[in-house]
């Protein structure tokens, strides 16, 4: 990587300290904006033309990081998704099979993703998570869509996560409906 940022968004568990002294440049969000609004700061901070988002959770392997560009490298795709082995909530697996009726790809909730800068200043991403909607707000984009299967670790989610996909849905049907 030719730069790693870590998007702190006004954490109070030492993220910061810690990212910089290892070596990241981190960008703070003074204010918390929530998962969308640290992705939407990594895109903006962002210098490559190559942007990976990897959430800070531990469930993915940066060892896969060259298997995740190599579609966009090869000019076959302007995003790729890190396709997990198994989704294993239910709410995660009701957005993919609802967001498959436009864009056909596994993992549309995927954190472990590969996106061409200039699609990614793009998006709006005017919803709760990611989840479908990145996917779906790209396709309308015109950007060509990949996956490739990743090593992800099984790791404990919070509860409020489903329940955050329920108001998701208005999202994703505003998407499809487009």
């Amino acid at each position: 990587a030719d730069e790693v940022i870590v998007v702190d968004d006004a954490s109070t568990d030492g993220t910061r300290q810690a990212a910089e002294k290892l070596g990241a440049k981190v960008v703070s969000n003074n204010q918390g904006k929530g998962y969308i609004g640290a992705i939407k700061t990594g895109f903006k901070q962002a210098r490559g033309e190559i942007v990976i988002t990897l959430d800070a959770d531990g469930e993915h392997a940066p060892q896969d990081i060259p298997r995740l560009i190599q579609p966009i490298l090869d000019d076959k795709a302007d995003l790729v998704l890190g396709k997990r082995e198994k989704i294993a909530r239910i709410s995660e697996r009701f957005v993919a099979w609802l967001t498959n009726f436009k864009v056909k790809v596994a993992d549309p909730n995927t954190g472990f993703r590969a996106i061409r800068r200039d699609v990614a200043l793009k998006l709006k991403l005017e919803a709760k998570c990611t989840c479908g909607v990145l996917v779906l707000e790209a396709d309308n984009y015109g950007a060509r869509i990949d996956e490739v299967p990743i090593t992800a670790r099984q790791i404990p989610k919070k509860r409020k996560i489903a329940w955050e996909h329920f108001c998701q849905l208005f999202y994703i049907l505003r998407w499809l409906a487009a």
